[in-house]
């Protein structure tokens, strides 16, 4: 199974965001994208963030 990624700096804002979350599986990356986006981001967790958000996901894991 290739491994998902979704990295914050593709996605420049005001706080300056540098965290990178990579899983295994969808499942688990968009747990740990909605903890994340709502603790860190202020976004609320809807069915339209976690699709916008699954919809960014990359194969591979984060550059360095």
């Amino acid at each position: 199974m290739a491994r998902k990624y979704i990295d914050c700096r593709d996605y420049p804002s005001d706080i300056k965001c540098t965290v990178a979350l990579s899983a295994d599986t969808e499942d688990e990356l968009i747990k740990a994208v909605v903890q994340h986006g709502t603790k860190v981001h202020g976004y609320s967790d809807t069915p339209e963030f976690r699709e916008k958000m699954r919809k960014a996901f990359k194969d591979g894991t984060p550059p360095a």
